[in-house]
């Protein structure tokens, strides 16, 4: 016996899509591409053939957006490029890859770790709740694990991530990670590093808007420059008022720029001063150093070529008185 189901018209016909689209994928995707990967997830339904020509006519997207589009749904494993065309790929079974992970025995270590685990899980869990509306995609609860593995973050600095990230509406994995790693590089570990940090970013951020304002930059500085300001600050210990005075040295030059400034604060600094007064007084002193000549007068010689006519003139002078006496 055969088994066949009735041809529905399209009236009656639907496209499903799992919810792990709109949790995983969609924040990710521009406009173009979402509506691109509808159409051919509809389009596919009934192995249509369509070219990208076609495509991009149908949806009104230009021909380089549909490119890109494209890419991406490859690049993100939604599609799969065969011979004569692609290939929709199940958004299920691929997060079932990612997420199943068979362990076939459990170590010594991974039950020490159980109580830290337990704390680790409810802080996820309040992370889904808080962030996710409780619908975080499971991908997401691979990748808190890999940030506290990598990074050795507390909990505390883990909830700052996510809520730094949230304020920014960049709830992303690209931007959470870059963001995660960076924090990394600057030695956060603990809620407590993570606070020091601010308060120095907020240091930077304050002489960089005054030295703006001096400067009269209608750009903001470079990482270079904002480097220059850390050591100004963190390493010098110098604040805003010894900045201002090398600001006011370094403008009388032709060629103003941030080097120069930091030899003259490096200079200061090798002198021990930590006060505007003691530099000024060293200037002063500086100022008023009498100046020692360093012209040294030569001795006065007689050129060789004189010498010679002289030399020439006494013989002929010799002669005649010779010449004179002989007669």
């Amino acid at each position: 016996m055969k088994f066949e189901q009735q041809n529905e018209s399209l009236i009656f016909s639907s496209t499903s899509i799992s919810d792990i689209f709109f949790t995983e994928y969609l924040p990710q995707m521009s406009g173009d591409c979402v509506k691109i990967y509808f159409y051919i997830l509809f389009i596919s339904k009934y192995s249509s053939e369509i070219n990208i020509n076609d495509l991009s006519k149908k949806l009104s997207i230009d021909l380089d957006d549909i490119d890109k589009s494209i890419k991406f749904l490859e690049e993100h494993n939604l599609l799969l490029r065969k011979e004569h065309g692609f290939m929709v790929c199940n958004i299920q079974e691929i997060e079932l890859n990612k997420a199943y992970k068979p362990k076939v025995t459990i170590s010594s270590e991974a039950l020490e770790k159980t109580a830290e685990s337990k704390a680790r899980a409810a802080i996820i869990d309040t992370i889904n709740n808080q962030f996710f509306q409780g619908v975080m995609s499971p991908s997401w609860y691979a990748d808190i694990e890999l940030w506290f593995s990598k990074y050795g973050f507390d909990d505390g600095v883990m909830m700052a991530l996510f809520t730094y990230c949230y304020n920014r509406s960049a709830l992303h994995k690209n931007y959470v990670s870059t963001v995660a790693d960076s924090w990394s590089k600057n030695n956060i570990k603990t809620y407590s590093d993570l606070d020091s940090y601010y308060e120095k970013q907020e240091k930077i951020s304050s002489l960089s808007s005054a030295i703006k304002k001096k400067l009269r930059l209608s750009r903001n500085l470079t990482e270079f420059e904002e480097e220059y300001l850390l050591k100004w600050n963190i390493d010098y210990n110098y604040e805003f008022d010894i900045i201002e005075l090398a600001l006011k040295r370094a403008s009388t030059g032709a060629n103003l720029n941030f080097e120069y400034i930091n030899k003259l604060l490096t200079d200061w600094h090798e002198h021990g001063f930590s006060s505007v007064e003691q530099i000024n007084t060293y200037l002063i002193n500086e100022k008023n150093k009498p100046v020692q000549s360093s012209y040294v007068p030569k001795k006065s010689s007689t050129p060789k070529s004189k010498i010679a006519q002289i030399d020439v003139s006494n013989k002929r002078k010799y002669n005649n008185f010779n010449s004179f006496y002989s007669n």
